[in-house]
């Protein structure tokens, strides 16, 4: 068994474990809970161990460098983190419907890696620029925050259907039915904060390390290159909805909506980027 068998079984995990969460939710089915959190942590498992053999079977060949290097490699990592994330969430707050909006992100993300034809799956040796010390930390710290803003995204759409549903409800005089089954607004609302800190912070993380690695290659910290742009961009974005949480308040939908937009903003950072604007980040 190679690599890209453990990783392509990933895939059908987490697409199962994405049916089971979503079963929860629909179907008020609390008793597949613990399927669901079984089927995530064994697809977390084999995609740890699909990574590492991938990483072995690079020294193997003679490239010798960690599976983070083209879009391939950083979409299996970007799904990774994600469940990581995910499961952080599930065992601090004990809710598994936070799971049928969050693990979706990372099964589509397996997805799109496994069936792609944009992209090729072989392990490629790095090109000059990539062959730094700062690769690990820059990748790393930047799809940590990715990773938290995918799933702040998730509960953002969970808080924007509890809102709606409740107001509805409260309209007609009756129950909220099955959105009645979502965490409370505030609850949500808190998640979503505490999950932009976390992505906001590991964000910086990536940009610094980012320019520091940009001085080493290219003799400059900084180019306006399209990918440090957007990079800025996204920061901005973020650290715009989190000053205004701490000076103004804002909370609710404001955040839901920010949380949304944001990471739409991460997705053509990190994947509009690289097929619609040339520059020294394109590796594919």
């Amino acid at each position: 068994m190679n690599s890209s068998q453990l990783l392509g079984a990933t895939t059908f995990l987490y697409l199962f474990a994405s049916v089971l969460y979503a079963a929860i939710f629909i179907f008020r089915a609390q008793k597949l809970g613990i399927v669901a959190t079984g089927v995530i942590v064994i697809g977390f498992l084999v995609q740890t161990a699909g990574i590492i053999m991938r990483w072995v079977e690079s020294y193997q060949i003679g490239y010798g460098h960690a599976p983070l290097s083209n879009m391939y490699e950083s979409l299996v990592f970007f799904s990774w983190a994600i469940v990581v994330f995910y499961l952080g969430l599930e065992l601090k707050f004990k809710n598994r419907i936070i799971g049928a909006f969050a693990v979706p992100f990372a099964f589509l993300s397996m997805a799109y890696a496994s069936f792609s034809t944009e992209f090729g799956q072989e392990i490629k040796p790095l090109v000059p620029a990539l062959q730094s010390n700062w690769l690990i930390a820059h990748v790393v710290a930047c799809f940590i925050g990715y990773a938290a803003f995918a799933v702040a995204c998730g509960l953002g759409i969970m808080y924007l259907m509890k809102d709606r549903g409740k107001k509805g409800a409260a309209a007609v005089g009756k129950d909220e039915g099955l959105l009645g089954t979502l965490p409370d607004l505030k609850i949500i609302d808190d998640i979503i904060h505490k999950s932009l800190v976390f992505g906001f912070l590991w964000l910086s993380t990536g940009i610094i390390t980012g320019a520091i690695w940009a001085n080493s290659a290219w003799g400059t910290y900084w180019s306006w290159d399209p990918k440090e742009t957007w990079s800025l961009i996204t920061w901005f974005v973020y650290a715009v909805a989190l000053h205004a949480r701490f000076t103004k308040g804002w909370g609710g939908k404001w955040i839901a909506w920010l949380a949304i937009l944001g990471f739409l903003a991460v997705l053509f950072t990190y994947y509009g980027v690289n097929f619609l604007l040339s520059g020294l980040h394109s590796y594919g």
